[in-house]
């Protein structure tokens, strides 16, 4: 495949010299930045970030910025997540949906203040539609986008590093909890989170010129701990059950399908609530299981997804799948029909070259 040429529209980050002088081997476009893809390998990575810690420079999880005495109004729209008991310091996993329940990002919000949020974004131009809803309502709020730049620190040494750079506070962050902290002249806002389930923390860089001496900064606090860069693992994501939107689920899918309906909860009107509640009393046709594919690491790359079958028809689709060097599988997630998701059931999963059997399991394997 060609190369990627960096320009206005393929954006670079604060700490892309620090990604390219670390030796990143491929990358993903994604909010129209580049994101690493792996380092060394796939399987040199993942086996790294179980053993020790890496620096990920996920500047793509772009921020949407909603500030102003209408910011939870919008907020409440946007999202069948219950936001009132929100705390001052603690960070959401929260849907957004569309007018038909279709998920159009699954962000991470930040309670920056009580006028004020940050949405963590995953692939999407969620600023248009919170900003489209925003003017269209005459809301008293400003949705922007700022230089706010999400750089995590993952892996079971995470904690030692990070202690070692902001001090012995960052151990009391409790999960999905933020504390502000210093760097030189100024302060970060640090969560304990990260899109992996090794633990760590993501601190959201606010200030292009902090990036480059904060990367610094932690790789000469954490020679000895072997820190490296690294980037979202797909294997270790898979094994946790780490969903991807735009690949896992799209904008087709509601929240319930992808296995989401926890964080269906609200009490207000939100936007898409008639088709979310239906389905939460109903029960979806389809939904996002975790999937083991027969054979031994030989799966082909899987580009556009991949069809599942049952009974001669066609009955879901796989988008992720991997070879799992700690659990001697492929593992896979699978968007699969009802009649067919029960744990113990038996697929058949066209890769191209061939047709694969596959077990439906009854959970993520960490």
């Amino acid at each position: 495949m060609a190369g990627v040429v960096p320009s206005r529209r393929v954006r670079g980050t604060p700490f892309t010299p620090g990604v390219q002088a670390a030796g990143a081997k491929a990358y993903t476009v994604y909010n129209h930045m580049l994101l690493p893809s792996y380092f060394e390998s796939y399987e040199a990575d993942y086996r790294h970030l179980k053993e020790h810690v890496q620096v990920w420079d996920v500047s793509v999880e772009r921020q949407v910025s909603v500030k102003g005495p209408d910011a939870l109004k919008l907020m409440r729209q946007m999202s069948p997540r219950d936001m009132d008991k929100m705390a001052d310091d603690q960070c959401y996993y929260a849907p957004i949906c569309d007018h038909k329940g279709g998920m159009l990002n699954d962000p991470v919000l930040i309670k920056v203040a009580e006028d004020h949020y940050w949405m963590s974004i995953a692939d999407g131009d969620l600023l248009q539609w919170a900003l489209g809803l925003a003017v269209g309502q005459g809301l008293d709020v400003e949705v922007v986008e700022p230089d706010v730049s999400p750089l995590a620190i993952q892996g079971p040494k995470a904690d030692e590093l990070m202690a070692r750079v902001f001090g012995e506070v960052v151990r009391d962050i409790k999960f999905f909890r933020y504390k502000r902290l210093a760097f030189e002249d100024t302060e970060f806002l640090v969560a304990r989170s990260g899109w992996s389930k090794q633990g760590g923390f993501e601190i959201y860089v606010d200030g292009t010129e902090y990036g480059m001496p904060l990367w610094n900064r932690l790789f000469d606090a954490g020679e000895d701990l072997n820190v490296r860069a690294g980037c979202p693992n797909l294997i270790e994501r898979i094994e946790g059950g780490l969903l991807s939107y735009g690949s896992d689920m799209r904008r087709e899918n509601t929240p319930i399908e992808a296995g989401l309906a926890r964080f269906c909860n609200s009490p207000e009107d939100y936007i898409g609530k008639s088709i979310i509640e239906a389905q939460k009393a109903q029960g979806p046709n389809q939904i996002l299981r975790p999937i083991a594919i027969d054979g031994a690491g030989d799966l082909p790359h899987n580009a556009v997804g991949w069809d599942v079958y049952a009974d001669n028809k066609k009955v879901g689709l796989i988008a992720s799948a991997v070879w799992s060097p700690d659990f001697n599988t492929n593992v896979s997630i699978g968007m699969i029909d009802r009649g067919y998701w029960e744990p113990g059931t038996i697929l058949n999963v066209d890769i191209g070259p061939e047709v694969r059997a596959a077990t439906v399991q009854e959970k993520f394997w960490i």
